[in-house]
């Protein structure tokens, strides 16, 4: 199933039948420290990324196999009681909310949050109007079969906000933080925090009030945006802020917290502090396929990052290497709590993840209750062996240019 803009026909999914699905030892959850909701995020410390639920990451094949009703049931009886999804990732929203019907006793709605996007319908699909804007939220209010929906993001907003960004733009993004210069350039200068630069962005103001709209209506509990070039997210919070009056309730950040990039630590405190948005989540691990054995052929990233990622991913697989693979080793980087920032205000900052079968499932609660228990004070050979891994994948990222390098988002 495609991609379905607004108004169109609805194309359906049916779940399998349930005395046909396994529900075996693969199916259970392996003991161990239990996930906690985090009582600043009301959310828990890993979300499961429902883009998986589709063509963007996925054969029919298995879309249509017990494949995606095992996965979120293992995901559900793990505690990771929290979906992101969007209209953009085709059928997600359609085959996540039939699989959470058909579990709806085991796991009543009250159980779980839902959290989705609205605004982009396809590759270079946008619409930000009030009135398409409220027609989305009420389309996946249906699909999901719920009255309410935990969270609602502008998606993808720095295509539909008026560009404001130096060109060619370095893809380093923290220089804009401390360079006056390049900070004037992504309009994000003392003094430019109230600025409406363009109708662009008059666009995406009008589609937050609607947002609010809804909120106040009782039909969405946060509303929020989420987007890629952490600058244009800066700045884009500061005019909500300056021009309504209030923060944005909650922001998402993807591809900027993982093992080749960690530019979202940089910009954390700033999008908490002088925008001062409460709850700032990270998104992508994986860099949207990008750091996993077969990276999908859409993936935005300029050759010369896929070739410094192709060599960290051969190293890995060395004797010196990491004997799970990059992979498991991002993983647990983009899991990690620790440092100034990500281990002091940010360290219960949740992680969406994407997962598409039940081994996924089960390695990423293995690695994140791993690094748990690291951060508790365990320090073994295997804890040793992984930091020393990320250290020199690092390395490696920093001597081909690429560590904590953002490609040209917009441009692709």
């Amino acid at each position: 199933m495609d991609m379905v803009r607004i108004g169109s026909d609805q194309p359906e999914y049916k779940v399998p039948e349930l005395n046909t699905i396994p529900d075996n030892h693969e199916d259970q959850p392996v003991p161990g420290q239990a996930l906690i909701e985090s009582a600043a995020y009301h959310l828990p410390p890993l979300i499961y990324g429902a883009a998986t639920l589709s063509r963007h990451y996925n054969t029919d094949h298995t879309l249509d196999s017990s494949t995606p009703f095992r996965a979120v049931r293992l995901a559900l009886r793990y505690g990771i009681a929290a979906f992101d999804t969007s209209p953009y990732y085709g059928a997600s929203e359609i085959i996540l909310g039939q699989i959470l019907l058909a579990l709806r006793d085991q796991f009543p709605r009250s159980s779980y949050s839902l959290i989705t996007k609205c605004g982009r319908y396809g590759a270079r699909d946008f619409n930000y109007k009030p009135d398409t804007i409220r027609q989305s939220v009420l389309r996946s209010l249906a699909r999901f079969g719920t009255d309410y929906l935990d969270v609602v993001y502008l998606h993808d907003i720095e295509f539909v906000s008026t560009p404001v960004r130096p060109q060619p733009s370095s893809g380093r993004h923290v220089e804009a933080l401390t360079d006056q210069k390049l900070a004037a350039d992504w309009g994000i200068a003392d003094g430019h925090e109230g600025k409406i630069w363009g109708p662009g962005d008059q666009v995406v103001i009008d589609a937050l009030a609607e947002l609010r709209k809804m909120k106040d209506e009782g039909l969405i509990k946060a509303v929020g945006v989420s987007g890629y070039d952490l600058p244009t997210l800066l700045r884009l919070s500061l005019m909500f802020l300056h021009n309504t009056g209030k923060p944005i309730d909650i922001l998402l950040s993807f591809s900027h917290y993982d093992l080749q990039n960690s530019t979202f630590a940089a910009y954390y405190p700033v999008l908490t502090h002088r925008a001062k948005i409460e709850r700032v989540l990270t998104a992508g691990p994986f860099s949207m396929g990008l750091l996993t054995p077969n990276p999908p052929a859409w993936h935005p990233a300029p050759p010369k990052l896929v070739a410094s990622v192709n060599r960290v991913r051969d190293w890995a697989l060395t004797p010196n290497g990491w004997p799970d693979g990059l992979v498991n080793l991002a993983l647990g980087w983009a899991m990690r709590r620790e440092g100034a920032v990500m281990g002091g205000e940010g360290k219960d900052v949740p992680l969406v993840v994407g997962l598409s079968t039940p081994k996924e499932i089960h390695e990423s609660m293995a690695v994140w209750r791993e690094v748990m228990a690291v951060q508790a004070g365990t320090v073994d050979e295997r804890a040793e062996r992984r930091r020393a891994a990320e250290a020199t994948a690092r390395e490696m990222f920093t001597a081909d240019g690429w560590a904590d390098c953002s490609w040209d988002h917009l441009s692709q």
